[in-house]
């Protein structure tokens, strides 16, 4: 400890560095960066026959290294202490006859213009560069200058560096000014990791002559595993590059030598595009007991099933972390944008990375799994990108779910772990008199759209337990006759579609903002309207406003029938609308959809005995207790069904005199309602019941 120096303007000082070198006698001191692991840059931008200046020289064996190893040998060294020069000197007089030290301050140099085509600093800038007061960052620009003024044109500037931000922002803002080409490398390694974790990197400043008003910038970074250097386009974003690879190191560091106490996340992106390839999420299982055999694995999700339960929340990483049995496991999501040559292809490109991830006492040369379902990278195919000014960019795709089962989405990018909208797709059944392929024959790929959509079939959950409170109208057992059902928020159409398929005699309005989303809903899940099924492009608080004041002339004029002229015209209105704040604690729906003016609208045109139901998907706690209270004082008769797994809360909501029903009547009401939906010829997904979506249900 009596080594370091008292204050940071100490490094800075010739008697401190004499009083340094002098208690630490001839041991090398090397501030980060060994020869082995700066050698191959080095190679890179040093050459036999260059004339090399190492600024701040210091006891390091960097120089006599380059010496011993044919790299070069005209090596002038100077340093501002007398004590450390004239060490140097003894140990390399009668070894390296070519090499030189000089006592010399590198901010008053006495060599002549353009004399070296290199510069190397090795820690000498970070040294120097401690704080940012105006008298540091005056000998850094004299400290330039004369770096500047020593070197050739086409010249190199080999700054060897922790890259604090500060530091390496100087560097690259004042060299770029000047015209030179900046590229800064990551150091393969630092040294011993247990001692310390930073990455090391090393600035290559390549002289060139200043073209006068010329404002173009090269500024490049190339990371350890490439040779190819990545362009950026300003200092902001390459400082930023440098920060996010510095905190992947800490990262390495940290659970290399203790287990996660939380599940640690983090994105490896595409070389050449710089957008996510991969998204890692590091879950540790203190329960599993460790082996020699179990200690670590890789699990590849299939591409599209990264939404699911058990691969996309924490939970469910965390059993399949359980069930695996590994004491950590490696999860790996593959993204959309991205094309992947299979198992072999992933395990190849990921192998050396996520061994970085390791868990402590992994013994060496351990083979480390790879696992997924079924053993392959499942199958995506992005069926259509588009854009909407009110839903951003989105995608439609087919994935494979898990067996052979294949589904189509819709996904916002701006939420991309969440499936917006999702429908079963039937699988191709051949024509009357068309012959079966032949197993010779070519088979189709796995990417061939697999058929029409299954409309029998509801993939949300929350949407089951939507149509589930439909079996609160009409009697006891027996099905609701005519139905008017408003629908307020489109997306796909798989909950409007299911409504008016099976309750035939139902007249379903449908209102969605974005008519982007009925475009979609058409053309990619099997939307189609018709005398019972209507959409209005419009806000649902407008059209839901405009009915409650002006009554039930809209629902004549949409759906052609004479219709008692009532303000209360619907016997159920189902709100399905995603917020598109993300600010807000609460995705659904927007926040004027349950504010207690609004929520009287939606009483004022809803029928006395009808049934108000709301997907709620609130996180934020204070927030959602401010919304339950404002329906409780709307709607006296409250239902709550959560979804396992999920956020989302189904509330069904009522304000007439019909009652509250208990759990056996509940029950008694879906299987009715079951019963009468289930009709000869008409398909029926048997692997859901209506009075199971009531079994959790509880009143508010």
């Amino acid at each position: 400890m009596e080594l370091l120096p008292r204050s940071p303007a100490e490094f800075g000082s010739a008697r401190y560095w004499d009083r340094f070198f002098r208690q630490r006698g001839q041991r090398p001191f090397e501030w980060y960066g060994a020869f082995p692991e700066l050698c191959p840059v080095l190679h890179k931008y040093v050459r036999p026959r260059d004339k090399v200046l190492v600024v701040g020289c210091g006891n390091s064996e960097l120089s006599e290294q380059m010496y011993d190893m044919g790299m070069c040998e005209d090596i002038v060294n100077i340093d501002i202490s007398d004590a450390v020069i004239r060490q140097m000197r003894e140990r390399s007089a009668s070894t390296r006859p070519k090499m030189s030290y000089l006592l010399m301050d590198m901010l008053q140099m006495d060599f002549p213009d353009a004399h070296f085509q290199v510069v190397l600093d090795k820690g000498t800038l970070d040294a120097l560069l401690t704080d940012e007061e105006e008298a540091t960052l005056a000998k850094v620009d004299q400290m330039f200058a004369e770096i500047s003024r020593v070197l050739h044109v086409g010249g190199r500037y080999l700054c060897v560096s922790l890259a604090q931000a500060h530091v390496l922002k100087k560097a690259v803002e004042y060299f770029s000014q000047e015209g030179w080409v900046v590229r800064v490398h990551q150091v393969a390694s630092s040294g011993d990791k247990q001692q310390f974790v930073l990455p090391v990197f090393v600035y290559v400043m390549t002289k060139f002559r200043k073209i006068p008003g010329s404002a173009a910038q090269i500024l490049e970074i190339c990371p350890e595993e490439q040779d190819k250097p990545m362009r950026v386009e300003s200092t902001e974003r390459l400082v930023a590059a440098v920060k996010d690879r510095q905190h992947y190191a800490l990262l390495c560091s940290q659970i290399s030598k203790t287990p996660c106490r939380e599940q640690v996340s983090l994105d490896l992106c595409d070389k050449e595009s710089g957008k996510p390839r991969y998204t890692l999420h590091v879950v540790d299982s203190p329960s599993v007991k460790p082996s020699r055999d179990n200690q670590f694995a890789i699990f590849i999700i299939p591409q599209g099933r990264e939404t699911e339960w058990l691969f996309g929340t924490e939970e469910g990483r965390r059993q399949l972390a359980a069930s695996a049995g590994f004491v950590r496991l490696l999860t790996v999501a593959l993204h959309r944008e991205q094309h992947y040559e299979g198992m072999a292809g992933i395990q190849a490109e990921l192998s050396g990375k996520v061994m970085e991830l390791a868990p402590p006492g992994l013994p060496a040369r351990q083979q480390v799994p790879f696992l997924s379902v079924g053993g392959d990278i499942g199958v995506r195919a992005v069926r259509h990108c588009g854009s909407s000014p009110l839903s951003g960019d989105f995608v439609v795709e087919d994935v494979r779910g898990d067996g052979t089962c294949y589904f189509r989405r819709l996904i916002f990018l701006q939420n991309r772990n969440v499936v917006q909208s999702e429908a079963r797709l039937l699988a191709p059944t051949p024509l009357p008199g068309q012959k079966k392929r032949r197993k010779d024959k070519k088979k189709p790929s796995p990417t061939e759209p697999p058929g029409a959509i299954d409309k029998s079939y509801l993939c949300c959950e929350h949407h089951k337990a939507m149509v589930a409170g439909l079996c609160l109208l009409g009697g006891p057992d027996a099905l609701p006759g005519e139905l008017a059902v408003l629908v307020v928020g489109l997306g796909g159409g798989s909950l409007p579609l299911f409504v008016h398929d099976y309750f035939s005699q139902a007249r379903v309005a449908v209102v969605e903002i974005d008519p982007s989303m009925l475009e979609v809903a058409t053309r990619w899940f099997g939307f189609s309207q018709g005398d019972r099924m209507q959409v209005h492009v419009c806000d649902g608080l407008d059209y839901v406003a405009k009915l409650a004041a002006e009554g039930t002339s809209h629902l004549t004029e949409h759906f052609r029938c004479p219709i008692e002229p009532t303000p209360a015209q619907y016997d159920a209105i189902m709100f399905d609308v995603d917020s598109k704040d993300l600010t807000v604690g609460m995705s659904c729906p927007p926040p004027a959809f349950v504010e207690k003016p609004f929520l009287q609208k939606v009483k004022t045109i809803l029928k006395p005995e009808g049934v108000f139901v709301l997907n709620l998907v609130c996180r934020d706690a204070g927030l959602k207790e401010s919304v339950l209270a404002a329906l409780r004082d709307i709607f006296p008769l409250l239902y709550a069904r959560g979804i396992q797994g999920e956020v989302n809360e189904i509330l069904w909501c009522q304000a007439g005199p019909a009652g509250r029903h208990g759990p056996a009547e509940l029950g008694a009401r879906a299987r009715a309602l079951e019963g009468a939906l289930r009709q000869p010829g008409r398909p029926w997904d048997s692997s859901w019941a209506l009075a199971d979506m009531l079994q959790a249900v509880h009143i508010l």
